[in-house]
């Protein structure tokens, strides 16, 4: 078999994310970081490990963020172009809109998702050997928030449920493929789906009627679709996961206790009687303790300041955000900027025990997590004393008086204040 050249890559990366609000306010969902690194960073260097040298990337929300984070490429080893989907109309849409500007045969990969380099070689590999159409599958726990995938005998597709109440598989779509130019004489025969969008899912099950599309099933390990928020939590777990050496080019204090794989980045400090417990990142500039306790599967961004007397457990904390003394953050996701009072507790465990439910979208969410915290925006400040409940969402920008316990999430822009009438008695007889 003759030697495949090497592929262009389109990147969808346009859509809005509402299902990850808060933190997609003030940030395409691309640009969420999965251990300190924006998720569109992971497919493109995983793109570029399986010998990818020109992407197209399609955007739309906040386009002028994800321009200024890839630029022309250049940085990353590569050469990529844009496309711009003005109004989101779907996958299928997206796709089309870059007909042109695409050779006859190309790799598609879905912006919002964390994979790893081993997860592309696959789907190269399947068409290095069956010269076709691919698609890659996973099997997930929650196959009816998906595309249900069936499949034949030769583990070609048959087609797509998107959604199904009751699915028949937990094998769904995992939105990575190899297209040739077929599937865009599907897409301009494809009705709007009752979302008002052109789906690429619909163009693809009408592509399997007429010519192969085989499929290739991904480790659990390889992908994580970042579809709501604590999904960030899993790519994080999996990322810091996959860190095998330590790495400390930061600052360590005196009885510093480090155990498991750490990772210190430059500038960064621990002050004396830190407990350190991997695999963890702290990044650079960031400044923890003295006398913390960091957890299993924390991430800390850059310029983060953590400090005495706080424990943080299974958390992302983005770029200088403040949590200071005295306070407890457990399985929580924390945006850029924030800034926390002393004595601010996160609950992540409801009191009966069952799985944390969220909002989204005005209906409750099961997190299918037994130990969720909370989802706060980007520059979010509180008062003193401050108690936050399991599954309680912050929107950007809010602030939050001192002594207040939050049991309901706050929209952006928001001001909650704890008002009391305290009445005086004289002590004197």
């Amino acid at each position: 078999m003759g030697k495949v050249s090497p592929m262009k890559a389109i990147v969808l990366a346009a859509g809005e994310g509402t299902r990850l609000r808060p933190l997609t306010l003030t940030k395409p969902k691309a640009l969420l970081p999965v251990g300190n690194i924006p998720v569109i960073q992971h497919v493109l260097e995983a793109l570029k490990k399986n010998g990818v040298k020109e992407i197209l990337i399609v955007v739309g929300y906040l386009k002028e963020k994800i321009q200024g984070l890839v630029g022309d490429g250049k940085r990353f080893g590569l050469k990529v172009n844009y496309v711009l989907q003005n109004h989101v109309r779907g996958t299928g849409e997206a796709l089309n809109l870059a007909s042109n500007l695409l050779d006859k045969t190309f790799l598609l990969v879905y912006g919002d998702l964390y994979v790893t380099s081993s997860a592309i070689k696959k789907v190269l590999q399947t068409y290095k050997k069956r010269r076709s159409n691919v698609l890659a599958l996973v099997e997930v726990e929650n196959p009816s928030d998906y595309g249900v995938v069936k499949i034949d005998e030769k583990k070609r597709l048959i087609g797509i449920e998107e959604k199904p109440k009751k699915p028949q598989t937990n094998l769904v779509n995992a939105g990575i493929y190899v297209f040739t130019e077929e599937i865009f004489g599907e897409i301009a025969k494809t009705r709007q789906s009752i979302r008002g969008e052109i789906e690429l899912t619909d163009a693809v099950q009408s592509l399997a009627q007429k010519t192969d599309v085989y499929t290739v099933k991904l480790n659990g390990d390889e992908w994580v679709d970042l579809g709501k928020p604590w999904d960030l939590l899993k790519a994080n777990e999996k990322f810091l996961g996959k860190m095998r050496r330590s790495m400390v080019k930061g600052k360590i204090g005196k009885n510093v206790k480090i155990k498991g794989v750490v990772r210190v980045e430059a500038n960064a400090v621990l002050r004396d009687g830190v407990y350190v417990e991997g695999p963890i990142i702290v990044g650079a500039g960031s400044d923890v303790g003295p006398n913390c306790y960091l957890r299993a599967y924390t991430c800390l961004g850059r310029n983060v300041r953590v400090g005495a007397g706080c424990e943080i457990k299974n958390c992302v904390v983005m770029n200088g955000t403040k949590i200071p003394h005295l306070s407890y953050f457990g399985d929580s996701i924390i945006g850029e900027n924030c800034n926390f009072g002393a004595g601010t507790l996160v609950a992540n465990l409801r009191f009966d025990g069952k799985n944390v439910k969220t909002e989204i979208k005005g209906r409750m969410v099961d997190t299918g997590r037994r130990k969720f915290g909370v989802v706060v925006g980007d520059n979010v400040q509180t008062g003193i004393n401050v108690s936050l409940m399991p599954g309680v969402k912050i929107g950007s920008n809010s602030q939050i008086g001192p002594n207040i316990c939050v049991y309901r999430d706050i929209p952006a822009n928001t001001k909650a204040i704890l008002r009391q009438t305290l009445s005086f008695e004289s002590l004197q007889p």
